[in-house]
């Protein structure tokens, strides 16, 4: 190879859609769209805001500086490796950049993902970041641009980059309530987390042409389903046909649609002025990448002992024994429980919309002298039981039906009990063609606004969305041998240990066990269970359950509803980077 080969190298691209060998320059000019076959490359968020924004109106807001690694997560590599790896690879801080700026003459906020950093995972700190940016859209009143390129929740980070899904979540909903437009654009690709929260839960959902998104990957699918995908499965127009976003828009077309709809948001009678700049280094508005200010964190919580009802601290074990514990077939189900700890169960039916599934059930029922509407994952003892309930993976109508039930629940003011008990959400080929992402988002979505108290109870696995579309709480629960997490141990290690199974090793690095959660505040209190496990004494554990559920919920009963949300959305605000003050290793 000569040397200016690398040089010649640089000159040309192929284009991933039909291999033709392109100038790069006609190539930038086009905007990275193939000229040949009109295949869309994936951009970084810094060329993505130049495309987008008008010249010389993007002010950037600052970059988290602190280091997060919240539950010390090691797998072939440490986490912090990764992390400084990708910050070389990219230039940028974290996987979001965030700014505000003019499109088209109209203010916005805007938060872009960048695929190129750890898959655009969602983090705490990216969390964070579009938390931030939402929050300054509140302030300034103006509306809100997502641009989305993730793989989903950032395993590394655990349960607390699940809670993330549900921290943007009511960000958004504060801009609903102030009446403030939010936008997201979905480019290739958008799943998992990132899909199945903020993504999908905007006034409008555009997708630019090209782009995928799904809840499952199109890998998950074909292994758990065993099928072949329909022709263009979770492609933009796949999307379109099924209902699941307004529009698909071509790349040299998406500045001109995104002006039009913020100037049809933007306040009657008088035109719209630029965001007002803040005060941040000069250096910083030069560039798009580079750290912010320090953030300080919250205290942290008390290591002492964990908050555990009735009882010293439960003894430990292993994280891979408590996995094969939670997914024990005799443990208890949510129809045990409502036949033990409940009184007068009444089940209602149907998402109204052409649907009732049978993963998820729920009804009237009494709690002491105290009606509640009681909802909960239904997996089965039998092999008959967990395929006719679908192993407790709930539908996009099962998500449906318990949004019905906590509306109904809000408007009769009854308290939301929930219980817990899923692998995931279904990630069937038919789940993701009626919109699962959707569905889960619009459950977290509600959750964060509902004006009942909301006591949540993870009685046996809490896998990933499925589990916190019944988990946005006011008080969260966990059974003592109970899991929650953001992916299972199996999935965990087949992407960050492929070379050997892993399971165990992923379980433990999760720090998805009970007593772990509580210290990350995850998780308000443990429920113990007999000697050995809730299957061996059902009777027992119904009891304790009920004390707990007792004990938890009648404080709630007293707090008015507007405090009530405002104190969950605290709940779930302090889950950002700025705010996750104890590490797993704080021992």
């Amino acid at each position: 190879m000569t040397a200016t080969a690398p040089r010649e190298e640089q000159l040309w691209s192929r284009c991933a859609g039909c291999a033709s060998l392109l100038y790069r320059k006609r190539l930038r000019r086009n905007l990275d769209v193939c000229p040949e076959c009109g295949q869309h490359a994936r951009l970084g968020a810094p060329e993505r805001l130049r495309q987008l924004v008008d010249p010389g109106s993007l002010c950037l807001l600052p970059d988290l500086a602190s280091e997060v690694d919240p539950i010390d997560f090691v797998d072939v590599l440490p986490y912090p490796h990764r992390l400084t790896a990708a910050r070389a690879g990219t230039g940028l801080a974290e996987a979001v950049v965030c700014g505000t700026a003019t499109i088209g003459g109209h203010p916005a906020a805007l938060a872009v993902m960048d695929f190129r950093f750890l898959g655009g995972s969602l983090g705490c700190a990216v969390g964070e970041l579009i938390t931030r940016t939402a929050e300054r859209a509140l302030e300034d009143r103006i509306p809100l641009v997502l641009v989305t390129a993730s793989g989903g929740a950032r395993m590394q980070e655990g349960a607390l980059s699940l809670m993330q899904m549900a921290t943007v979540s009511q960000a958004i909903a504060g801009l609903r309530e102030a009446g403030l437009l939010t936008v997201s654009v979905l480019t290739d690709p958008t799943y998992g987390g990132v899909a199945a929260s903020f993504a999908t839960n905007t006034d409008l959902v555009l997708a630019e042409s090209g782009a995928r998104m799904g809840f499952a990957g199109p890998r998950v699918i074909r292994q758990v389903t065993g099928r072949a995908l329909p022709e263009g499965f979770q492609t933009a127009d796949f999307l379109l046909r099924h209902g699941q976003v307004d529009m698909v828009v071509q790349r040299r077309s998406l500045r001109g649609r995104l002006s039009a709809l913020l100037a049809a948001a933007a306040p009657r009678g008088r035109p719209a002025r630029p965001p007002v700049p803040r005060q941040e280094p000069a250096s910083r508005r030069e560039r798009l990448a580079g750290g912010g200010p320090a953030v300080d964190a919250a205290p942290s919580r008390s290591t002492a002992g964990d908050p555990v009802h009735g009882g010293p601290q439960p003894a430990l074990r292993d994280a891979w024994d408590t996995v094969r514990i939670a997914r024990h077939p005799g443990r208890p189900t949510t129809l045990d429980y409502l036949e033990s700890v409940f009184d007068g169960f009444v089940e209602l039916h149907g998402d109204r919309l052409g649907g009732d599934c049978p993963a998820v059930v729920g009804g009237v029922a009494r709690l002491a002298d105290r009606h509640v509407m009681v909802i909960g994952h239904q997996k089965g003892h039998t092999t008959a039981e967990l395929v006719a309930r679908n192993f407790g993976m709930a539908s996009p109508a099962g998500h449906r039906k318990a949004l019905r039930l906590m509306r109904l629940a809000a408007r009769l003011g009854l308290p939301v009990v929930t219980l817990v008990d899923t692998p995931g959400a279904d990630p069937g080929v038919t789940a993701e063609e009626h919109g699962q992402a959707a569905a889960i988002a619009e459950n977290i979505l509600t959750l964060t606004v509902l004006p009942t108290p909301v006591l949540a109870v993870i009685t046996g696995e809490g896998g990933s969305g499925g589990a916190l579309a019944l988990a946005v709480a006011d008080r969260v629960l966990m059974l003592q041998h109970a899991v929650y997490s953001v992916i299972s141990p199996e999935g965990c290690a087949a992407i960050l240990w492929p070379d050997r199974p892993a399971a165990p090793q992923a379980a433990r690095a999760l720090r998805l066990t009970a007593p772990e959660l509580c210290r990350l505040g995850v998780v308000d209190e443990i429920v113990p269970e007999p000697a050995t496990a809730a299957h061996d004494d059902p009777g027992e554990t119904a009891h304790r359950l009920r004390a707990a559920l007792l004990a938890n919920l009648l404080p709630l009963l007293d707090v008015p509803p507007a405090i009530l949300v405002r104190q969950r959305r605290q709940r779930f605000r302090r889950f950002g980077a700025a705010r996750a003050g104890t590490r797993a290793g704080a021992r």
